[in-house]
Parts: structure tokens; C-alpha cells; sequence
């Protein structure tokens, strides 16, 4: 007998990768593909499904799908379409769980990519008993999700957990979403680089980044640098820890969480970014709070979002069945 698999897909924006997940969260293949690059959503889609399909072809003689479970920037779980995303080259309504059931055949479900990871965390990683946690993603943009009472803040619209478009700056730079100033624009991997090119253009320090072409400098670079010592990319990580820090303080007072838990590429800068974050959170932090949270990386060893995506498939599945 074939043992069960949802799909489990993490639409980031820059790249987009899935995997076959059984329900205790072993990844049995997975695959990915750019998320930009394309004409359209429809030869995104086309790409997608090739790739998804050239996997499968490997396993399915052990292996059946029972759903697909979808992580995507701006993802309408009440919905089940991508919204007006400010981070996706697509804009407009995507009725996207349409599309891959109509593909696939089998029940689809969406959410935003960082609600997915939430999932992913609080069922399979270091959020695991608790009642109350967030989870910020920091990739290209800066996602967020909330879990109250054990369970997934989804808001009115399905589309709560925006800590990426709340004001860090006002009158701040400008962001794709159409404000200026939002969280994201500064405390994400495109936040750094913006940073550092506006450090670089504004005072004379030294630093091996000025050796880089801007339209090649990566937050993978500033991380390098200030490694290596480099007072100007030491800077960018303490401004970015600073801001992130006021603003996860801000986020505790209204939701006053066990853990704030944090995820993505810049998560690998480890102290650069943590040791100014945790020292700004504490002299901002509300006294009612102080000593109270912890401010963690992803406990998940993998990509946390695919298997918060296929956690919402299996969970979907589970109450649909109860039902």
C-alpha cells in the first residue's frame, strides 16, 4: 500500500521550491525553480508544474499525493488566491489553489508563505507545545505570523500578520506595496543592501564593499564583510539589528508571545544581526515584558516553509475528515 504525501510549495520572491512531505514531516523529495523570469503567471505555472511532475515521476511508484499545500506572498487562505502581492512579479487576484487543482486534481489549499512557516514551526520545530509564538521571515521581504492560543491568526480578510508593511521610518524609503518607511525595506536581505548603498554614498569609511557593483551586492556580501572585520558592514547589521528590534518589541505588547522565532537567509548572519536585535529589544521592550521572551532561529533544520505548507494540507485533510 502506497503511503501518503502532501505537496508542500514555498513561493518566496526570488525562488520558489516544494517537496513531498509524509505527515510526520519527512521531505521525500523536493525540487525548486526561480520565481522570476517569467513572461507571465501562466509560464510560471507551466515551469511549476513541470517540475513538480519530474519529481513525482521518482517516487510514485511508494508514495500517493492526498493534497498540496501552498506558501505565497500575500496568500488568502479565506480566499484561496494570491492577492495584489507587493513582493511577486505578478500583480493582481491569482486564484491560484484553483489553477493547481485543476492541474492535479486533488484539494489545494493557500496561505501566506509566512503563515506557512509558522505552521512549520509550531508542528514540527522549536514552536512545538506552544500556545503563543510569532515567526518572522527575513528574505527578500520580511513576513510574519501569529499564533494566539494555539492557532493561526488569519484576521477578517485572511490576510493578518503584516509585520513587514507596519512603519519603521516614516517617511522611510519606498516600498513595493506602495507606503514608505515599512519594516521590510530595512530589516530584510534587500533592507541590507539597500543600507549598505546608502552608506557607502553617504560617508568616506573604507570598506571592501565599495569593490562590489551594486547591482551585484547580495546581504550574503555584508555578511562576508563584516565577518571579515569591515566597520561599514558591521554598521549595516547594527542599524538593521536596532530597527528589528524596536519593532518585535512593539509586537510583543500587543500579542505577548512565549517566543519570537526568526528564519531566512539573513538569520545566517547569527550574532551580526541577533546581538544588536536582542539589545534594542530590551531597551524598547514594555517592563511588563522584559525577560520574558525569547528571541530564537528556527529550530527546523530544512526549508520550514515547505513543511508549513504541507502542514496546512495535512491539517486541512485531518479537519476535513473529523468534519
Amino acid at each position: 500500500m502506497k503511503q501518503s504525501v502532501c505537496i508542500g510549495i514555498d513561493m518566496g520572491g526570488t525562488n520558489t521550491a516544494f517537496g513531498f512531505v509524509t505527515k510526520d514531516g519527512n521531505v521525500v523529495a523536493e525540487g525548486n525553480i526561480s520565481t522570476t523570469g517569467h513572461h507571465n503567471i501562466d509560464e510560471y505555472i507551466k515551469r511549476l508544474t513541470l517540475a513538480i511532475k519530474e519529481q513525482w515521476g521518482s517516487i510514485n511508484q511508494e508514495y500517493q499525493i492526498t493534497a498540496i499545500g501552498v506558501g505565497a506572498p500575500s496568500g488568502n487562505y479565506r480566499t484561496r488566491s494570491i492577492e495584489e502581492s507587493a513582493n511577486l512579479p505578478w500583480q493582481g487576484v491569482i486564484p491560484f489553489c484553483d489553477i493547481l487543482e485543476e492541474i492535479f486534481g486533488i484539494p489545494t489549499f493557500i496561505t501566506n508563505d509566512a503563515n506557512a512557516a509558522t505552521l512549520g514551526e509550531q508542528i514540527y520545530g522549536g514552536a512545538k507545545g506552544m500556545q503563543d509564538f510569532v515567526m518572522v521571515t527575513l528574505g527578500t521581504g520580511l513576513g510574519s505570523g501569529y499564533v494566539a492560543n494555539g492557532r493561526l491568526i488569519y484576521g477578517h480578510n485572511g490576510l493578518a500578520g503584516e509585520l513587514g508593511h507596519t512603519t519603521a521610518i516614516k517617511d522611510g524609503r519606498e516600498c513595493g506595496c506602495g507606503k514608505k518607511g515599512c519594516l521590510e525595506t530595512y530589516c530584510s536581505a534587500t533592507g541590507v543592501k539597500r543600507t549598505a548603498i546608502e552608506l557607502m554614498a553617504t560617508t568616506n569609511t573604507k570598506s571592501e564593499l565599495r569593490d562590489i557593483p551594486y547591482n551585484k551586492l547580495t546581504s550574503k556580501d555584508v555578511a562576508i564583510a563584516a565577518n571579515n572585520g569591515d566597520k561599514l558592514a558591521q554598521q549595516v547589521f547594527q542599524i538593521t539589528g536596532e530597527i528589528l528590534g524596536e519593532a518585535l518589541a512593539n509586537t510583543v505588547a500587543i500579542t505577548g508571545p512565549e517566543a519570537i522565532f526568526l528564519m531566512g537567509g539573513l538569520t545566517k548572519a547569527g550574532d551580526l544581526l541577533f546581538n544588536p536585535l536582542r539589545k534594542s529589544f530590551n531597551k524598547s521592550v514594555m517592563f511588563l515584558f522584559k525577560d520574558c521572551v525569547n528571541i530564537l532561529p528556527s529550530a527546523i533544520d530544512g526549508n520550514v516553509a515547505i513543511l508549513g505548507a504541507a502542514a496546512l494540507a495535512w491539517s486541512e485533510i485531518k479537519e476535513s475528515n473529523n468534519g
